[in-house]
């Protein structure tokens, strides 16, 4: 079994844990900045568990998401110097490199699709502090994009049960790669139009 395997199964039993709120705010927070399992594994079966509480649970993930987005950007804006020979090391370095790219293209639009596609937030929040990315508009599409990505995914686990809950991964995977294809063509087709 790998790292990541295992890393993986013992995110889902936190799930079951009598503590799970407090499992999912912190993995929450830590994916946001270092941590590489998504909070989609523990929201998923707590949605399904207990449906009448899914709004709230979507809600927990979303605001420690984005207060973990935040160290993101403090590590990127104060310490990236220190953190960047690691960095190159990482399978997130190539990932790093087109986050800075998406930042000088896109700006605003680049953080919210890194929150809600598949593309790891973790790069696109230290990208925004290496970047100086404005604050408030950071904060704003962090909160939009986890956002709409947790209740997206709670609100349909807890509507469609166990069988939606297997597939929730092909699922999301396909709505974020979907969501990234149509800012880049809509990007294309802006800059297309501007130089016309």
């Amino acid at each position: 079994m790998s790292m990541f395997q295992a890393l993986y199964d013992k995110t889902l039993s936190w799930s079951r844990h009598k503590h799970a709120l407090k499992y999912l705010c912190a993995l929450s927070f830590a994916e946001s900045s270092f941590f590489p399992i998504p909070p989609d594994v523990m929201l998923a079966p707590m949605a399904l568990g207990r449906p009448q509480q899914a709004f709230r649970f979507a809600l927990w993930t979303t605001v420690f998401s984005v207060l973990g987005g935040i160290l993101g950007y403090a590590i990127g804006f104060f310490l990236f110097d220190q953190f960047e020979p690691w960095l190159t090391t990482t399978h997130y370095w190539e990932g790093f490199l087109l986050a800075r790219q998406w930042f000088t293209d896109w700006g605003f639009w680049a953080v919210l699709v890194a929150g809600f596609s598949p593309i790891p937030y973790k790069v696109f929040t230290i990208a925004a502090g290496v970047m100086s990315m404005v604050f408030l508009p950071f904060v704003l599409a962090s909160t939009v994009g986890r956002g709409a990505r947790f209740f997206l995914v709670s609100l349909l686990i807890a509507a469609g049960g166990e069988k939606l809950e297997a597939k929730l991964r092909e699922y999301m995977d396909r709505l974020g790669w979907a969501l990234v294809a149509l800012v880049v063509i809509g990007g294309v087709a802006y800059k297309l139009m501007e130089g016309g």
